[in-house]
């Protein structure tokens, strides 16, 4: 139904635009921007949708672990999900990928909502993982592709070193409100540097919560930006304790962080303890709120949105 209005008003704008063109008159520029803010409006409307449904999804997909199948793609060398869905897979679901320096394939979980080709690399949906991990089962990935997971340090390195590519972060509370984070050009550096974390320019309405940026006088300390990755068996934080052993999550720290999404679940959002150990993104929640859903996603920066 928004599909089928969203593509009307699209056609009454290109009809609307065409007009003014010839018609310079400000009633005429008035309804043009009217029509224009109804198509952002319907388009954040079905944006919403697609994300509840594919929510729903996973929570059944969860409780189905046995029934997920992995999508038949016969050209293996796709390198990412963006690569996916232009082959004409528009299915969200499991896919074998092989990044351009990755010595073999493997499969990855492709989002085709939002646009379509995001390659997941990270959610947290009910708490059913541990995510106090080793430095090994950090690199390697653990968990279930269908519910909850980290695809695996190693595999983000050689994904996002094959070209410019952007996380999105999707983020519920357990008020069911909405909001994500964007950044450009994310790299992630290999083992022998610890798979330092480096990007570029952020977009959202969560907050910039890995500049560290909100936080103006503390951000030498809440800045994600240049850090490496640790664990409680390897400690690569600028901080003279261990955060991830304090934290209770792999992550790349500082001294500890103003993001900490593989924090501990806690399933009511609000949460006591001796440090701020939740699934937390400070500039929206604060330190002492624990997310109810989270969802780490990578596509290239100039990839082209299907409408």
């Amino acid at each position: 139904m928004l599909g089928g209005s969203l593509m009307m008003m699209t056609g009454l704008l290109i009809v609307a635009g065409v007009s003014c063109s010839l018609n310079v008159s400000d009633s005429c520029q008035m309804e043009l921007a009217r029509l224009q803010e109804q198509e952002r409006l319907l388009k954040d409307q079905l944006q919403q949708q697609e994300l509840l449904l594919h929510r729903l999804q996973l929570l059944n997909q969860a409780g189905n672990r046995n029934h997920a199948q992995t999508h038949q793609v016969q050209d293996t060398q796709l390198t990412d999900c963006s690569q996916v869905f232009t082959a004409g897979f528009n299915l969200s679901g499991l896919y074998r990928i092989q990044p351009s320096s990755s010595p073999s394939a493997l499969t990855v979980y492709c989002d085709m909502t939002e646009g379509g080709g995001w390659t997941v690399v990270q959610r947290r949906l009910n708490g059913s993982e541990t995510f106090n991990r080793s430095w090994s089962e950090y690199k390697d990935g653990f968990g279930d592709m269908t519910a909850e997971f980290w695809l695996g340090n190693e595999i983000l390195h050689h994904i996002t070193t094959q070209g410019n590519y952007s996380l999105k972060i999707n983020l519920e509370d357990f008020d069911d409100q909405q909001r994500y984070a964007e950044y450009k050009n994310l790299r992630v550096a290999d083992e022998k540097d610890h798979y330092r974390l480096s990007f570029g320019a952020f977009e959202g309405t969560a907050g910039d919560a890995l500049s560290g940026g909100h936080l103006a006088a503390e951000s030498e300390w809440a800045s994600h930006q240049g850090m490496k990755f640790s664990t409680y068996d390897q400690d690569n934080d600028n901080y003279r304790g261990n955060c991830a052993q304090e934290d209770r999550g792999g992550w790349w720290f500082n001294k500890c962080h103003s993001a900490h999404l593989n924090g501990v679940y806690y399933p009511r959002g609000h949460y006591s303890s001796l440090t701020d150990d939740g699934v937390v993104w400070y500039p929206w929640r604060g330190w002492w709120y624990s997310l109810k859903t989270t969802v780490m996603k990578l596509r290239p920066t100039d990839y082209q949105e299907s409408i």
